[in-house]
């Protein structure tokens, strides 16, 4: 048998190949689908099924793109309701990739659809080696059950539907290898682990919603303080029950001259900067929204950016330009009207305006809160993460929604933006700055660098991702 686990840190997501005798599936595959047709012909394998274990919410899949290059049939559980030609299973079918059986349970509650794979190598054994999970059981942690509201179903009882289905994962055997479709800063759990993949007795024993409780206590720990499930999400879903456009017939963006990017701005498009902070502090376009390319920069431009709205790309170079492309195509954002040819130099060099954001350290931070009391900090992490440690004085504004939350902050004060590293926290800024704040800096290292520098902490510290 041939397995291979495909990770893509920036969405925090997993996919599988599987294979064997020649013929292959892919499992949640992500939208740009070269890596898994090159991997397969490396190994002399045709792909047959692609795989999906559930509607994704969080990006848009890879399973039409799979399809049309190569011929694969698509495999969804049959509540999906999917809306083109596509093998609906039933818990207990199984699909042959020669010696290998692929076996499906129906294991719903983070979404009604959900299925686990059961990946039986008949070479070796008759009983499951390993499962894949999708989004119902992760490493560390489980699927969240509240993103199925739209389909009729409350948290609540999404919740049950996930306490019986990992009830039954919970009864294979302690060896048996979980591999699950997301990691570490994915929204689709609460606590999901940095590892990627586990074993069902490792998860027995450590992963906190597996512990022993009733069915009752499941529910109430599973549908309290869950994070905000950003508004893209319940739209990717529906685009993956749709079909999502192949990527060759969606448009290529143009290199847009000065004049054109000028008078693109002034029809309202949005201006985002891929640049890192550092670069963007130091110069960019008015107005502009700064979302660097490393981070989780396909989520946080979903989050940030409507699907649907008219994007220009401030980048530093072709390669950049052409990731941003297929980064926001992944979560289905594809009206790009184009990029800046020439980038921020460009601009500056025939001296159009430009705006600044000061980037300073955590030792900055500290001798200006000491030199003015006046200065406003804000913390744009996560309400869970803000309590577990924080700048003196900081208060919370989380990110998504920061843009919301300034009415009792004064945008002609000094004010100072904190994360848990300063790749959020610049986002803010420049959104910030957007709305009318003038006096803005971005706190480089964050607070796991105030709390590395052993200065004091209101609350319990910890170090943020």
């Amino acid at each position: 048998m041939y397995f291979k686990q495909f990770y893509l840190g920036c969405l925090a997501h997993a996919s599988y190949l599987i294979g064997s005798d020649g013929e292959a599936a892919v499992v949640d595959p992500q939208r740009d689908v070269d890596q898994y047709i090159i991997d397969a012909g490396s190994q002399g394998l045709k792909i047959k099924y692609v795989i999906e274990t559930h509607l994704h919410a969080d990006f848009v899949s890879g399973h039409m793109e799979l399809a049309e290059r190569t011929g694969a049939r698509i495999v969804f559980g049959q509540r999906a309701g999917a809306e083109f030609n596509h093998i609906a299973v039933r818990d207990g079918d199984e699909i042959k990739l020669g010696k290998v059986l692929l076996r499906f349970w129906e294991t719903p509650g983070h979404t009604p659809e959900s299925i686990s794979i059961l990946v039986v190598d008949t070479e070796v054994s008759d009983r499951p080696l390993k499962v894949l999970t999708g989004d119902t059981l992760f490493i560390g942690d489980v699927g969240r059950p509240d993103l199925a509201g739209s389909k009729g179903y409350t948290s609540e009882q999404m919740a049950e539907m996930l306490y019986d289905s990992l009830d039954r994962l919970l009864k294979l055997d302690d060896d048996v290898e979980v591999f699950p479709a997301h990691g570490a800063g994915s929204l689709c759990g609460r606590n999901i682990s940095s590892e990627t993949s586990s074993t069902i007795g490792q998860q027995r024993r450590f992963n906190y919603a597996l512990q022993p409780m009733t069915r009752q206590e499941f529910v109430r720990m599973m549908t309290t303080d869950l994070p905000e499930a950003p508004a893209y999400f319940s739209k990717d879903a529906e685009i993956n029950r749709s079909g999502a456009k192949l990527l060759e017939d969606l448009p290529t963006p143009a290199a847009l001259s000065l004049l054109d990017v000028q008078d693109l701005i002034e029809d309202g498009v949005t201006v985002l900067d891929v640049r890192q902070p550092v670069a963007f502090g130091a110069g960019h376009i008015p107005g502009s929204l700064n979302i660097g390319l490393t981070g989780q920069f396909a989520s946080w431009a979903g989050t940030l950016i409507k699907l649907d709205a008219p994007v220009v790309i401030i980048a530093e170079d072709d390669e950049q330009i052409t990731s941003s492309i297929t980064r926001l195509a992944r979560v289905g954002i594809e009206n790009i009207k184009g990029y800046l040819s020439g980038g921020i130099y460009a601009w500056n060099k025939v001296r159009f305006p430009v705006q600044t954001i000061p980037q300073i350290s955590v030792d900055e931070l500290k001798h200006r809160l000491e030199e003015n009391p006046d200065l406003q900090v804000i913390d744009v992490r996560q309400p869970g993460e803000y309590k577990s440690g924080h700048a003196p004085t900081a208060i919370n504004a989380p990110l998504a929604h920061v843009g919301e939350e300034i009415s009792a902050i004064d945008p002609e004060k000094d004010t100072a933006i904190i994360c848990a590293g300063g790749y959020r926290s610049s986002i803010a800024t420049s959104i910030l700055a957007r709305r009318g704040f003038s006096n803005l800096f971005n706190v480089v290292g964050g607070t796991a660098a105030w709390v590395n520098a052993g200065y004091p902490v209101e609350g319990t510290p910890c170090e943020g991702n």
